[in-house]
């Protein structure tokens, strides 16, 4: 890869680190502050949004520095700070132009990606899900408390309801249908053994009465 190449895409990791960020926090107030519910495709919007503003912080950038180039082409005193630049410097501030409107049109092509939007989602669920469980594994390292000693209790009892909102539901649901559609088989197995036995027993009695 080129050096502009390489550059592109940390500038990339780095805005999708962001959006990620974004989108767990989201997730944690949506669902744990909130109470609402996880839905992947509301917040494959969100994470569409989040990489759209950082292309957009990445055009800002671009254009910034087109201007800064403009300024210090021709230019050969001595700098007074560190972005007064000078023509020296018109080379550097080029490139680093073409790096980020690299950066925002990759991050834009990213956001009509839906696999891509996916899995930045369930990386951010992961992450809030880590969040929520590392703090209730501190509250559990409390030795000796209990619930009318700790004044955060209903708050966390609340937390940890609201965390299996993060659970996969749909995987829970179908667990679900799969057990109540075993016991359905299991009651309607019984029904006919009982059936069974009873016309069993009525043969036996009718062979009982016979002369």
């Amino acid at each position: 890869m080129t050096r502009t190449s390489d550059a592109i895409a940390e500038g990339v990791a780095i805005a999708t680190a962001a959006a990620r960020l974004t989108v767990k926090n989201q997730i944690l107030v949506g669902t744990i502050a909130g109470g609402g519910t996880f839905e992947i495709e509301h917040y494959m919007d969100e994470a569409r949004a989040a990489l759209l503003a950082m292309a957009h912080e990445s055009d800002e950038a671009a254009e910034l520095l087109v201007q800064l180039r403009k300024r210090a082409r021709g230019r050969h005193s001595d700098p007074h700070g560190t972005h007064d630049y000078r023509d020296r410097d018109v080379r550097n501030l080029r490139r680093r132009a073409k790096q980020s409107a690299g950066v925002a049109d990759r991050l834009r092509k990213m956001t009509d990606e839906p696999d891509v939007l996916r899995e930045l989602v369930e990386q951010a669920r992961a992450a809030a899900w880590g969040d929520v469980r590392a703090n209730l594994d501190r509250r559990l390292q409390v030795e000796g408390m209990r619930p009318d000693q700790d004044p955060d209790y209903d708050r966390m009892r609340e937390a940890r309801m609201q965390a299996l909102r993060l659970v996969d539901l749909q995987a829970l649901s179908s667990e679900q249908r799969a057990r109540r559609k075993r016991e359905k088989a299991a009651e309607k197995t019984a029904e006919k053994q009982a059936a069974k036995s009873e016309r069993a027993a009525r043969r036996e009695a009718r062979h009982a009465d016979s002369p």
